[in-house]
């Protein structure tokens, strides 16, 4: 493994949290393709020779810390994190255990927090960008997936915070919004049975085939993997972005629209009552 001072001159670094798979994968393999040297932070691999994988949990305190700052053994700076882990249930809230949805924003929200703060020596050094991945279900509700939602919008918040706080840093934070993707997220998804949501059963259901669908024929994560690249280059990026051209449209619609006129919508689209 080369280190940063046997490295080619100029060559970029990133690390990404949850590379093993899915969007984050796509962006590993497309930045170690042009020439970056690429870490995957997860706890599965991710088998290529150009990716190395530092074996880490978002969920458990102080594993993404310690694996970035093995990565500063190697590397005196840090050009980019991605952050791409997470983790969804499909549940009402009436019935949902706490043990799911405090480890739902273990991954999807204090990881961040943790990556983010143990890499911000090394991104100031060269003027670094950091990326979360977010979602359109951070602006838009879903039902039933409302602890995701929930922890999508506070990593949206996140980001706009910290563009604040670390411009004069000149290290840039996005949140990238990708709306239904095509990945195998769709099927690691924590779906309550009927025992556990109760009068709730029908409703899920009809809400979880309708994320399913709406996920499955969306965008391909390679897409998403170019509108990474594309914020990474931007010389001004702005703190939130959704990812393509119809997620733009969706977010402007949803914040002109009336919100009685947009929640009707999305139930509509769920086929809830």
């Amino acid at each position: 493994m080369e280190t940063s001072k046997t490295a080619p001159a100029g060559r970029r670094t990133a690390v990404i949290v949850g590379a093993s798979s899915g969007i984050g994968k796509e962006v590993a393999l497309k930045l170690s393709g042009k020439g970056w040297r690429v870490y995957n932070l997860s706890r599965t691999p991710l088998s290529s020779e150009r990716v190395k994988t530092l074996t880490a949990d978002a969920a458990r305190e102080g594993e993404l810390r310690r694996a970035i700052l093995d990565i500063s053994t190697e590397c005196e700076h840090l050009d980019l994190l991605v952050y791409s882990a997470g983790f969804s249930m499909a549940a009402p809230i009436e019935y949902a255990a706490a043990g799911d949805y405090r480890y739902l924003f273990e991954v999807n929200y204090f990881g961040a927090v943790e990556a983010l703060k143990a890499a911000l020596p090394f991104l100031k050094k060269r003027g670094g960008r950091v990326i979360l991945i977010g979602s359109m279900g951070g602006e838009l509700p879903v039902p039933f997936d409302s602890f995701y939602s929930s922890s999508k919008a506070a990593l949206m918040m996140l980001a706009r915070e910290a563009d604040m706080e670390l411009r004069p840093a000149g290290v840039r934070v996005s949140a990238l919004l990708p709306g239904g993707t095509s990945t195998d997220f769709t099927y690691r998804r924590r779906v309550y049975g009927s025992e556990e949501t109760r009068g709730y059963s029908s409703s899920v259901k009809k809400a979880t085939a309708a994320l399913a669908n709406m996920e499955q024929g969306g965008m391909r994560p390679s897409l998403v993997a170019e509108e990474v690249l594309k914020l990474y280059e931007r010389r001004d990026p702005a703190p939130v972005v959704a990812a393509g051209g119809m997620n733009a449209f969706l977010r402007a619609s949803g914040r002109v629209l009336p919100e009685r006129v947009t929640d009707w919508l999305v139930r509509k689209k769920f086929r809830q009552p």
